[in-house]
């Protein structure tokens, strides 16, 4: 990224603000909206998205509490303890002594980086196990560097390698929660997607496109694990990632002295800045971004039927608003040859009927 953007995206999160880390679970939700302008500018300028939700009056009402943090905290600690005997007992290693376990120390998150890449390199060449604990990597994403921190890489001998995702909610009787392991499955792919980086400049490295999912066993804390396929994950991502606009293009079309500086800024004034930014709100960003609600109000207002869900908005074709649609449905606009707004008269004509049956002790059935 040139160094002007630099400059201007400091600018954007303001010039003593310290930009809020872009992870993996946040470029995951990201490549499942990337139509999104305003979640690709922020995170792509570190702004703090929870500080900035608070202060605009809609706070995030998702995230992980404290208890799940630090038991999520002390279930990992587990399975690495003793040289990652634990961990590496579920891939099927009984001798911790045979696993080389690099020091990935360095000074910053470009150094971390450079020093993992380092480290792989160099346990594919030597042909033998390598737990690499927390490594750090690097994903360029619409423009802006992204470091990314998984729970850790096995590299096997035969020069593969394997993320390893760590998870402290149960898996009972051989399997887990469907969706939170959907979720840690397009978490890992956007792993998986900066090691292969990394794996095409390393001679005889190959990235495994299945994770080792680390879980507690039914209700107990002994770990165990499952081999989760996310193919079908790192291609969505992979293809989401590619189609976000680049994040220098979107800070060139914002007015002059746009800033969202939480501390600096009034509400009015940080209102007035992401309002700047277009954005695409569908009801899936309740879970996945902590500016949703305020984006949802905003829709509401503008009555846009993307407040119903990416598929209803398909469905409705050229109808943009829930007043256009209704306006169809009661044959006071819209074209009557356009197969929707036919099916819109129609389902309007059947629930009137329907009502006047009810009201007249009838069956509509």
């Amino acid at each position: 990224m040139k160094p002007r953007v630099w400059e201007k995206l400091a600018e954007l999160r303001g010039p003593a603000v310290v930009p809020h880390p872009l992870d993996a679970r946040a470029l995951a939700a990201l490549a499942a909206n990337p139509g999104c302008r305003r979640r690709a500018l922020l995170d792509g300028a570190g702004v703090d998205k929870t500080a900035l939700a608070a202060k605009l009056g809609s706070p995030a009402a998702f995230g992980q509490s404290q208890f799940a943090f630090m038991r999520g905290n002390a279930f990992e600690a587990k399975v690495k303890a003793d040289g990652g005997r634990e961990l590496l007992r579920l891939l099927g290693i009984e001798e911790p002594g045979s696993v080389q376990v690099p020091d990935l120390a360095a000074a910053g998150p470009e150094g971390r980086a450079a020093r993992t890449s380092l480290a792989l390199r160099e346990a594919t060449a030597a042909g033998r196990w390598a737990l690499l604990d927390h490594p750090m990597l690097a994903l360029e994403v619409a423009g802006s560097p992204a470091y990314l921190e998984p729970d850790a890489v096995v590299v096997h001998p035969d020069g593969r390698w394997t993320v390893v995702e760590i998870k402290s909610f149960p898996m009972i009787d051989g399997s887990a929660d469907a969706s939170k392991v959907g979720a840690a499955a397009r978490q890992s792919a956007v792993y998986v997607l900066a090691l292969e980086r990394v794996a095409a400049l390393t001679e005889g490295a190959e990235v495994a496109h299945s994770v080792l999912l680390v879980c507690p066993k039914d209700f107990s804390n002994l770990p165990t694990a499952s081999v989760v396929d996310v193919r079908k994950q790192l291609s969505v991502t992979r293809r989401q990632l590619t189609r976000l606009t680049r994040i220098e293009d979107i800070a060139a079309a914002l007015p002059e002295g746009v800033t969202f500086d939480v501390e600096a800024c009034s509400a009015e004034e940080l209102t007035a800045a992401v309002e700047s930014v277009p954005h695409a709100y569908a009801p899936e960003c309740l879970s996945a971004c902590e500016l949703a609600f305020h984006c949802r109000e905003r829709a509401r207002q503008a009555g846009v039927v993307e407040t119903l869900g990416r598929s209803v908005r398909g469905e409705l074709g050229g109808l943009t608003t829930v007043e256009a649609v209704l306006a169809a449905a009661r044959g006071e606009e819209g074209d009557p040859d356009d197969p929707t707004v036919e099916a819109l008269r129609r389902a309007h004509a059947l629930r009137g009927e329907a009502i006047a049956a009810s009201r007249g002790g009838g069956s509509c059935l």
